[in-house]
């Protein structure tokens, strides 16, 4: 696939979503989703490994060069359901196939639970399903979700002098990212402030959903998925999220249409020396080989 990408928007429901555009147009069709605070510069590295694909990287809701949603709604991880049918009905993507990074894993794992029929298949990588609550837990889910938006709503972005003190902010934070990864995301992710560069991603981000899912409520949607016969490759990281592949192994019982495996490397492996293992795995898997 070429290294060099295409530029491109995509409008829909008075909503415009900034993208990446990989590989040949006649390929199979790829919706690429990435992570928390990251944007579609997530896959610069794997996407030229791919080959034979159309490989779609967007920039989710408030992320990179992409919309913001308005003051009065919310980033509910649910939201990027109906992004994820507006961008590729504008795509004219009746079915495709989803690629996938942590939050994204998890916007993939709803869209496909919702619309199993326009899935053809899922190669997901430190990510699959939201932390479930309980019942019980709601109310006070709602308080802080509504306390954290207006909290977050006021917030101003953090300046950087320089996008070298941008990139090194990056590097260490949540998780550690080597100089090339930080970078690839801070020249997507940043745009000029006052007196410096700033982040372009919507800090009400940061807010907890109005609402979680509870464990049957990510079962059934685990179930649809497996009842429309969706594959699943799932990619966990070995020093990514602490206790992921723990939680997740009772979760996984029963659903023989998912695979999992172990590779070495942190949460973003895909952005560095884990990509030709994951594009070795994914590749022909894609493509229906």
């Amino acid at each position: 696939m070429t290294e060099t990408p295409r530029e491109i928007t995509l409008d829909f429901n008075h909503r415009t979503i900034a993208a990446r555009r990989w590989g040949d147009p006649d390929g199979v069709p790829v919706l690429a989703l990435h992570g928390w605070f990251d944007n579609c510069a997530s896959f610069d590295r794997l996407a030229p490994l791919l080959e034979g694909i159309d490989l779609v990287a967007i920039d989710m809701a408030g992320h990179g060069r992409s919309y913001h949603r308005s003051y009065d709604a919310n980033y509910n991880i649910w939201e990027e359901v109906e992004d994820v049918v507006g961008v590729t009905e504008a795509l004219g993507w009746r079915r495709f196939s989803l690629l996938a990074h942590s939050r994204g894993a998890v916007a993939s794992m709803l869209a496909a639970g919702a619309f199993p029929r326009r899935i053809e298949r899922m190669a997901l990588i430190d990510g699959l399903v939201p932390p479930p609550a309980s019942a019980g837990e709601a109310p006070e889910i709602l308080a802080r979700a509504i306390a954290q938006r207006a909290r977050y709503g006021a917030v101003r972005p953090r300046e950087f002098s320089s996008l070298a003190e941008a990139t090194e902010a990056r590097r260490n934070g949540m998780f550690k990212l080597s100089q090339a990864a930080a970078r690839a995301l801070v020249e997507r992710g940043t745009r000029p402030g006052r007196e410096g560069l700033t982040w372009s991603s919507d800090p009400r981000l940061k807010a907890t959903s109005t609402a979680k899912l509870t464990d049957d409520q990510v079962r059934a949607f685990l179930d649809r998925i497996h009842e429309a016969d969706v594959p699943v490759r799932l990619v966990l990281a070995l020093d990514g999220i602490e206790g992921m592949a723990e939680r997740m192994q009772p979760l996984l019982q029963g659903y023989s249409n998912i695979a999992v495996r172990e590779m070495h490397g942190g949460h973003h492996l895909h952005m560095e020396e884990g990509a030709e293992e994951i594009a070795e795995w994914f590749g022909p898997f894609l493509r229906g080989e």
